[in-house]
């Protein structure tokens, strides 16, 4: 089995959430996608992980097809991820939210930390693949 980098499995991660927007979202979702991965960085170092996920989950108000709740579930798919070397802040979770609110404060700090980390790669990939100037 090839090992990978923490960095190499933040850019396949995000490349893959990518392809996935790319081949089941049309034009516009895609478009807010990418305004919404630009603005998301400044707003967890402005307010916290734990609001700036309630934010996206709060603005996609209950549809899994809108772009807030896509980046929120790609959030979600990689902090909560199965990981045998413990690198998941909330590896297993189910509930992202409430393993934000449930964990100590470390654990958070980590979360958001690993989020700004994988973050870059997801924005980089938005803008690479769907902007449109």
């Amino acid at each position: 089995m090839m090992m990978q980098t923490l960095e190499q499995m933040r850019a396949h991660h995000a490349l893959d959430k990518i392809r996935e927007i790319e081949n089941n979202c049309d034009e516009d979702t895609r478009q807010k996608f990418v305004s919404y991965v630009e603005s998301l960085p400044a707003d967890i170092i402005a307010n916290g992980l734990g609001q700036a996920a309630a934010t996206l989950l709060a603005r996609a108000k209950g549809n899994e097809h809108d772009a807030h709740y896509l980046l929120y579930r790609a959030l979600k798919d990689w902090l909560c991820r199965d990981d045998p070397e413990g690198r998941a802040p909330y590896g297993g979770e189910d509930d992202l939210m409430a393993a934000i609110v449930n964990c100590d404060r470390a654990v958070y700090l980590r979360a958001q930390a690993e989020t700004l980390a994988w973050l870059e790669w997801l924005k980089k990939f938005a803008v690479a693949f769907f902007r449109r100037e």
